[in-house]
């Protein structure tokens, strides 16, 4: 396999550092009690660096690999598994790394783009298949729940040779799954729709101004939105053949609202004040107006003497500020109009919300409270209540970081919040992680069950639940 150097970098030490074995334990320990209504599977996707690493590490360059806790009958079970893309098992093959990372210079030549797909990015479950999916795009890859096989590539008939990125968005109620794909030196942006049983039904292309560094989308029920962010790669560094992130204040960030089955050339764009959006919570129409909530970071490069307050303690990967607040957007179709504002002045990312209401309005969503730090650590959890404009908070042992919290339904319900949180912690000091599983209602209670898991869970990116009746129907590759 090769052994891994520990490199200067925050992002290759502590609970970012990677894990070297795969492993598989039941009957694990649980102290409180594991709700008898909740069955199924919650599953996390992460970096996780197999070999030495050429060059200058970043932190979205390891492998990909998924961590699962399964809970049935009032048990729980673990067990992790690296994504075994292409890559993964071309190194393998070779013992050495065959790419380099976001932090060296791309070679664009390269068959099949400069960068490594590692899968490492996303986790979603469509049509039958858990898909785990990479930032940058690239073809899927299909695991099987919960041994966490891999399967292979989801090609969809060969009808996407490039696949689609990370963050794709599922319809609860017509079971379709919206998507998107970018690339670096092109201004083209490829957006789509897979139907609930798997088979693409439409495709089609936006021309933006240049190369755009995209990362998320939302959907309403009629209308799917895109982004074109005033944060993107320098055109004077791309003609040079290198990739450098530049902000550019003077341009605003635009929302393209296009028919979910539009061609590209029936987009709105709706201009908003420049700033970066990793993640996006949900949007929905209302009246005239298409309404979009998501985390806005104004400021998301180091060393921008426009900064505000560039002193305070903020986290960091290589140069993007981590400085995301909670904001709200109304645009007018009828008029045109963009009306916007921050609904709170946390710095909270990684959001999520109970996906059977996605598309439509709702009111709760759950976010990661980012510490105060130089690396992405998150202390917490707040739940807003995005109505009454209030939220709850719940906060981490001293000492201990989570990951991203998803909402699994109490079997039986059909009410917006009327289930659980589930997220994995770990201990920075001692790597000592556990599942916590929370009243989604009440996170300010803290757990109703902690279960302790056999190795340490590094710190990681997305995750999903698959209740046990959708495991049960998984389709084969």
């Amino acid at each position: 396999m090769g052994s891994i150097t520990p490199l200067a970098d925050p992002y290759f030490a502590g609970n970012f550092a990677p894990v070297a074995q795969e492993i598989y334990s039941e009957s694990l320990e649980v102290v409180g009690e594991l709700p008898r209504d909740l069955g199924g599977v919650f599953v996390r996707n992460g970096s996780n660096t197999r070999l030495a690493p050429r060059g200058r590490f970043h932190w979205f360059d390891g492998d990909g690999m998924v961590h699962a806790l399964q809970v049935q009958d009032g048990k729980a079970s673990y067990r992790n598994r690296w994504v075994r893309t292409a890559g993964f098992l071309a190194e393998e093959q070779a013992g050495e790394v065959l790419w380099s990372g976001l932090l060296e210079k791309p070679d664009f030549r390269k068959k099949g783009g400069p960068y490594k797909n590692t899968a490492n990015t996303d986790l979603v479950f469509h049509a039958g298949q858990c898909l785990a999916l990479w930032w940058m795009g690239g073809i899927p890859y299909v695991l099987k729940l919960p041994e966490l096989e891999t399967l292979g590539q989801q090609q969809y008939g060969g009808a996407l040779p490039e696949g689609f990125t990370a963050h794709p968005k599922v319809d609860p109620r017509t079971g379709e799954m919206m998507f998107m794909h970018f690339t670096q030196t092109t201004p083209v942006l490829e957006y789509g729709v897979v139907d609930k049983h798997g088979a693409i039904a439409h495709k089609t292309q936006l021309t933006l101004a240049g190369p755009r560094l995209q990362h998320d989308i939302a959907i309403t029920d009629k209308h799917t939105i895109l982004l074109d962010m005033a944060m993107h790669a320098d055109p004077k560094a791309l003609a040079e053949g290198r990739v450098k992130v530049k902000f550019f204040r003077d341009e605003p960030t635009r929302f393209g609202i296009l028919p979910r089955y539009g061609d590209g050339t029936q987009v709105r764009w709706f201009d908003a004040a420049p700033c970066y959006i990793y993640h996006l919570v949900n949007a929905w129409e209302e009246g005239d107006e298409v309404v979009v909530v998501g985390c806005r970071i104004g400021d998301p490069l180091t060393g921008d003497p426009s900064n505000i307050n560039p002193a305070q303690r903020i986290a960091v990967i290589a140069a993007q500020q981590i400085t995301a607040h909670l904001h709200r957007w109304r645009f007018n179709l009828k008029t045109g109009a963009t009306r916007e504002e921050q609904l709170d002045d946390s710095f909270a990312e990684f959001p999520r919300m109970d996906n059977r209401q996605l598309g439509k309005a709702s009111t709760i969503s759950y976010h990661q409270r980012l510490a105060r730090d130089e690396q992405v650590h998150f202390d917490g959890i707040i739940r807003y209540a995005h109505e009454r404009g209030s939220k709850t908070e719940y906060g981490y042992p001293p000492g201990w970081f989570g990951g991203e919290t998803v909402f699994a339904p109490r079997i039986g319900s059909n009410r917006e919040e009327d289930g659980y949180l589930l997220t994995f912690v770990a201990e920075e000091a001692t790597g000592a992680s556990e599942a916590y599983i929370f009243d989604a209602k009440n996170i300010d209670r803290g757990p109703l069950a902690r279960v302790k898991l056999p190795q340490r869970v590094p710190a990681g990116f997305h995750a999903w639940w698959v209740p046990q009746d959708e495991v049960e129907r998984q389709r084969a590759l």
